[in-house]
């Protein structure tokens, strides 16, 4: 289900080793039917021959699998998980030919004969294997389409931008997350503040605020908080296209890898945890704001504090999809990614200046039409209108 790789010179700077499975034979599987090298298909949920359509079901071993949390406090020292080595050559052992591979990939193509050969490990190297994955559920067409309806949908993108945007490829890409699960419990102060309005002696009405100091606990169980284990990524991106549903986990079968790539982590799973607080502690000091505000019938709160103990913290690490592609406009690269379970997609695209300052020259010519309605004659009123009719056209 690859494309040709786009060019992502600045998305992926770094070239760093991969981690592999020895799942050769899975992901390389020949169709019985005519040969062809089969790839996994989103919308079947199996493996399909791109070349005469013969269909075969990816075997579950478990019906019932819940991928298995981790306890924290006995993960392993990954201190190894960048292994210094940029590049590796291998071997396609389906045609022969000598490639260069990007270490971080643990499934990919062979440029020569399509076949989805997988690097082989080094038997030195201590590597992580996913404890599940979300299969891809949007294939490369429908992808192209969520992304032709979002480039239509960006108000300020010229014209002829969204009519010539042709993505140049898009890659499909398992890309490396870990998962937190914690039980928090929170202590808290901070302050609140009841505004009353009184009327002054000379008749104007005011508005004074109170504040009020405040305290107290607040407990909360947070499941699958995610940390992309990848720092060749953009994060902002990566945001703007959650949530995945984290309960579509199935069980890891290389066979989902069949035809994409799958990025290794370079983010060490005690690392990654120092982010998850980061964001644990957002969401805390948000629902504690929300709880203070509750609970005095207002709406202003200031100077929170929040001291979080974690309790009980475990993880998993899985594989998440994701459509990466990239288009040009006036010489310019634009990259946007694609939620290869949801199809929410995120990325850069040109603005065109003269449509912003329009839209803005018509905001003020529509406020000066209600201004003039209210206050000028009939013929006036008439030649504000089609003024603002005018700016609206142009935009």
């Amino acid at each position: 289900m690859n494309t040709n790789p786009s060019d992502f010179d600045e998305i992926y700077k770094d070239e760093i080793p991969p981690a592999t499975a020895n799942t050769e034979i899975d992901t390389d599987k020949k169709c019985p039917s005519c040969g062809g090298t089969m790839d996994y298909n989103p919308a079947m949920n199996n493996m399909t021959c791109p070349y005469c359509g013969y269909e075969e079901a990816i075997q579950v071993t478990n019906e019932s699998f819940v991928a298995e949390e981790l306890d924290f406090n006995q993960a392993e020292n990954d201190e190894a998980c960048d292994w210094g080595t940029a590049t590796r050559t291998v071997i396609c052992k389906a045609c022969g030919a000598e490639t260069v591979y990007d270490f971080n990939h643990i499934a990919s193509e062979c440029p020569y004969c399509g076949s989805n050969q997988i690097m082989e490990q080094e038997t030195q190297v201590n590597v992580m294997a996913p404890g599940g994955v979300v299969p891809f559920q949007l294939d490369a067409k429908a992808a192209a389409g969520r992304f032709k309806s979002w480039i239509k949908g960006q108000f300020f993108c010229p014209k002829q931008a969204k009519e010539s945007a042709k993505p140049k490829s898009f890659t499909g890409m398992y890309l490396p997350f870990w998962t937190f699960d914690s039980q928090t419990s929170s202590s808290y102060t901070g302050q609140y503040g009841i505004t009353r309005h009184r009327r002054t002696r000379d008749g104007k009405t005011v508005a004074e605020t109170q504040w009020h100091h405040t305290s107290g606990h607040y407990s909360l169980f947070l499941d699958d908080v995610l940390v992309c284990g990848s720092t060749r990524q953009n994060e902002q991106m990566l945001r703007q296209i959650e949530p995945f549903d984290t309960g579509k986990v199935v069980e890891y079968k290389p066979e989902y890898l069949a035809g994409f790539t799958a990025e290794r982590y370079t983010i060490k799973v005690k690392a990654a945890w120092e982010t998850a607080k980061d964001k644990i502690a957002s969401i805390l000091k948000r629902n504690i704001e929300s709880k203070i505000e509750r609970e005095h019938g207002t709406s202003q709160t200031r100077f929170v504090q929040v001291n979080t103990t974690h309790r009980n913290v475990t993880y998993k690490y899985i594989l998440l999809p994701v459509w990466i592609s990239s288009f040009k406009y006036n010489g310019k690269v634009y990259h946007f990614m694609i939620n290869g379970q949801t199809g929410k997609v995120s990325g850069q695209a040109p603005i065109s200046w003269l449509k912003v300052l329009l839209t803005a020259a018509a905001l003020i010519a529509f406020f000066l039409l209600i201004h003039t309605m209210m206050n000028a004659d009939a013929a006036v009123t008439a030649h504000a209108q089609e003024l603002s009719r005018i700016l609206f056209t142009l935009i």
